[in-house]
């Protein structure tokens, strides 16, 4: 049973870390290529999807390491379980204090409502998702490190 926790959240993790990589280094690279306003029309679309499931991923992830901590308290590798923890506890409070409040805003755009420095805003947010991502990545990397 605990091997299959393990496991589980290993993925989810793992998959999560896959879909914010591509959000940063594929999807974004692919709106900044349209028209802008394909390019910010986009991106609220994508606000507005990822922005409703990712809540539950991320809070989802980080419940899911702390019961693999738990179970695991006096077994090698809980260290690094507990450090994947702290890291995935650090993107929540990132996503919410950071990049919550200018999805929040991005999502309800459209050409003739956003600001003037609504680039500058995207630019802003890419900054902070690039730390995140390599911030999950970490924590994504000690869980297969506490696997082996």
């Amino acid at each position: 049973m605990i091997s299959t926790l393990e496991v589980f959240t290993t993925v989810a993790v793992g998959v999560m870390v896959g879909v914010e990589f591509a959000v940063a280094f594929v999807l974004n690279r692919i709106l900044n290529a349209l028209p802008d306003d394909s390019d910010q029309l986009g991106r609220a679309h994508g606000g507005r999807m990822l922005g409703a499931i990712m809540p539950f991923w991320y809070i989802g992830s980080v419940v899911l390491v702390a019961i693999w901590a738990a179970a695991r308290w006096h077994h090698h590798g809980t260290g690094l379980v507990v450090a994947s923890g702290v890291l995935l506890i650090v993107s929540v409070i990132m996503s919410l204090l950071l990049l919550v409040p200018i999805n929040n805003q991005n999502k309800t755009w459209t050409p003739e409502n956003r600001p003037e420095d609504w680039k500058q805003q995207m630019n802003r947010w890419d900054r902070f998702h690039y730390i995140r991502v390599a911030d999950i990545i970490a924590a994504f990397a000690l869980l297969v490190a506490a696997l082996v």
